[in-house]
């Protein structure tokens, strides 16, 4: 693969099966069809209280997906030892929290770096790549090079949500980005991007990989697949 990486999130492809409770819309069918249509991946994130995607899903996705496959999850000893069972391409560390709908925010790595150091060694002597979520702040960027991690995925939601103050938003992820390259950190972005403010990131030549996929996925209801994803996939470039 060369050029920029979409990877396409199907969390919400279970939300949708989950609410009734049965076998269909099926997340590992629809990672398939993403796959066909262009995409260069597929990331899903186990929760805690695996309110989307099940432990079924990531073992059948890590049996069929033979580009990348990621696994997002929190930092503690049951996602670890799970992950280390199913040995996904890369693992990226997200914060969780119960109460909210969807991952708020980045991981403080600066607060919890013995415990993320902790989980980014034992994956990386099992050779799975790690990559921290994070929130375009300078000092995570430093904390994620200090506890050894391959690479960041930069929180985009605040841009994604701003009103008066994208240029600002957009601005801070400029610098980290470009700080984290320069550190040897490959980049990705995600979270609230969409077929409207995606373009602005894609014109950044250190941003290698998009991770998107509510908008996909929304998208996908209305116009399939396929043409979601070949239209982002065009967008990210």
């Amino acid at each position: 693969m060369s050029g920029r990486r979409l990877v396409v999130n199907v969390d919400h492809v279970a939300t949708v099966r989950q609410a009734r409770g049965g076998l269909e819309p099926d997340p590992v069918a629809a990672a398939t069809l993403a796959l066909l249509a262009g995409a260069d991946g597929i990331v899903v994130h186990l929760r805690e209280d695996r309110r989307h995607i099940q432990d079924r899903d990531v073992r059948l996705l890590r049996q069929t997906v033979h580009e990348r496959f990621c696994l997002e999850m929190a930092a503690t000893p049951e996602m670890l030892k799970i992950a280390l069972e199913v040995r996904p391409y890369a693992v990226t560390l997200v914060p969780e929290r119960r109460e909210e709908l969807t991952t708020e925010g980045g991981l403080d790595v600066r607060t919890e770096r013995g415990t993320v150091g902790e989980i980014v060694r034992s994956l990386s002597e099992n050779r799975v790549s790690t990559r921290l979520f994070v929130d375009p702040d300078l000092e995570q960027i430093k904390a994620a090079h200090r506890v050894g991690a391959q690479a960041v995925e930069i929180h985009t939601g605040r841009y994604a949500n701003a009103g008066p103050d994208r240029d600002q938003e957009l601005a801070r992820i400029f610098d980290v980005v470009r700080v984290a390259a320069k550190v040897g950190l490959e980049v990705g972005v995600g979270h609230g991007l969409d077929y409207r403010n995606v373009a602005p990131l894609a014109e950044v030549d250190e941003i290698v990989e998009f991770s998107i996929g509510h908008s996909i996925v929304s998208r996908a209801v209305l116009l399939g697949m396929e043409r979601a994803v070949q239209e982002m996939k065009a967008l990210v470039g």
